[in-house]
């Protein structure tokens, strides 16, 4: 008999429903946006449509997989090692990919002459691949041998059964918070943030520095070209803020997990921590649209030629640089 769902349960599906709704959406539209906008092809874009990519699966698959778990079935330990470990391998190839988009942002303003040289797109799609696989292997880390089977079988053997533990699937029953904490978020999910925000600080200095300086650049406008290069640092740093901001705090809670047991942690800081890891992956679109033009342009050019059956104008792939306030 399947498990009965409380109003509480309810309410947390309908909100991740919503969520999905807003996600799968968004993001297979910024994929598309790159795939008819041949201004949207440079490394950038396809550092930004793998993030696109991870951020559809999230809508797609995490998100029903999560309230699966919030129900609670009754399965074998590793039929819920395999439903809980997607949201680990997608977390790590957005924070990859974002550390891929500030590298290449740096790269731009401080070879902006071998530039293209450096980052080819063999070369773009070599870091792509690679980032995808590392996530794989970070995040099915739990189904190599460090998780709770342990101390699962342990229990289960104390009850005197036999076979493979049959649990009520929930993602700290068969997570390691060891892993969770030392291996995810002190290796693999800090170091990156905190380096990703010394390469924004260093490319904001090297593009203040040549804008005062009014240094030749590859454009022949150094003004336009290093400030269009302000612009689009802004609206990627402001993605990686939301990022942070969106997964930190549960980080965090899993920190007050392993290292004060006895604390009492209020189910609604879960709920809320767990909401705004799901919610980034719908707020990413929304910041492009606003921020970036060539996004905002090919959005509306996709609406009106795809859902208002009214065609477009072709898009000028050499736009105007966006308005100081974007």
């Amino acid at each position: 008999m399947p498990p009965s769902i409380s109003a509480f349960q309810a309410a947390y599906i309908g909100i991740e429903v919503l969520i999905a709704l807003v996600s799968v959406p968004g993001n297979v539209l910024v994929i598309w946006a790159v795939k008819v906008n041949q201004a949207l092809r440079d490394a950038t874009f396809c550092f930004i449509v793998s993030l696109a990519v991870a951020d559809v699966a999230v809508g797609a698959l995490v998100i029903p997989l999560a309230i699966l778990i919030n129900i609670g079935p009754q399965t074998y330990f590793h039929t819920c090692l395999m439903v809980a470990c997607p949201v680990l391998i997608l977390t790590q190839s957005s924070i990859l990919a974002l550390l891929a988009i500030a590298v290449d942002r740096y790269l731009r303003v401080k070879i902006p002459l071998r530039y293209k040289m450096v980052v080819t797109p063999r070369r773009a799609a070599v870091a792509i691949a690679g980032c995808w696989i590392l996530s794989l292997v970070v995040g099915l880390t739990p189904m190599f041998g460090w998780n709770n089977l342990n101390a699962v079988e342990r229990a289960w053997a104390a009850n005197g059964s036999m076979g493979e533990p049959v649990i009520k699937c929930e993602f700290e029953k068969v997570i390691s918070m060891e892993y969770m904490v030392y291996f995810n978020f002190f290796v693999w999910v800090l170091p990156p943030l905190l380096l990703m925000v010394l390469i924004y600080l260093e490319v904001f200095y090297l593009i203040r520095k040549q804008l005062n300086k009014k240094v030749s650049a590859s454009s022949g406008d150094p003004q336009k070209y290093y400030g269009k290069e302000l612009k689009i640092a802004k609206s990627l740093a402001l993605i990686l803020f939301l990022f942070a901001l969106s997964w930190l705090p549960l980080h965090i809670l899993n920190c007050i997990t392993l290292f004060c047991p006895s604390c009492h942690k209020p189910s609604i800081l879960t709920y809320i921590a767990i909401f705004l890891t799901h919610g980034n992956s719908a707020m990413n679109p929304i910041v492009y649209a606003f921020r970036i033009q060539k996004f905002r342009v090919t959005f509306l050019k996709i609406w009106n030629d795809h859902f208002r059956c009214q065609p477009a104008p072709p898009i000028d792939e050499d736009l105007p640089e966006e308005r100081p306030d974007d």
